[in-house]
């Protein structure tokens, strides 16, 4: 047998064996975002928005697609969602200082005005998380007035 045709078997073996391994989902309650849009009271557009393209990675409520059941897929997965949860997290949001939900806002619309967020690897699989530019300006209106009001309660302070 040749070296070549041993690895492809090795290989075809690890990868076999790694299917019954799998990071751990994060599939906790959509409910911990009530703190959040009780706050920031997003109009429905921009409900419907954040429900679509934010959620996913940017709470403790992740819907998966079936290839989230694909090892090394998953593992790739997780760590999008476990750094977007670092950047901001919606259903954290009542551990957050009014300077940095300030702060938190303010990044949010910009990333949505620049067209950074969401990611494009994430519109190329949920095509319905992409954002049209009436969207866009929905968010940003919406981020603006929001992130103007906590920062009036921080010059109130």
């Amino acid at each position: 047998m040749s070296i070549l045709k041993k690895i492809g078997i090795f290989l075809v073996l690890i990868l076999l064996i790694s299917q019954f391994f799998a990071p751990e989902k994060n599939e906790g309650n959509i409910d911990s975002v009530s703190t959040f849009i009780a706050e920031t009271n997003p109009p429905e557009e921009v409900m419907k928005i954040l429900q679509t393209s934010c959620y996913d990675c940017h709470s403790s409520k992740t819907t998966y697609p079936w290839y989230n059941n694909i090892t090394p897929i998953n593992y790739w997965l997780a760590h999008h969602v476990k750094e977007g949860k670092q950047h901001l997290n919606f259903s954290k949001w009542n551990e957050y200082s009014i300077k940095k939900k300030a702060h938190k806002i303010d990044e949010l619309y910009e990333e949505v005005e620049e067209g950074e967020m969401p990611l494009k690897s994430y519109t190329w699989t949920h095509s319905e998380a992409n954002l049209t530019a009436q969207q866009i300006n929905a968010v940003v209106n919406w981020g603006e007035k929001v992130q103007a009001d906590y920062l009036q309660q921080i010059n109130l302070k």
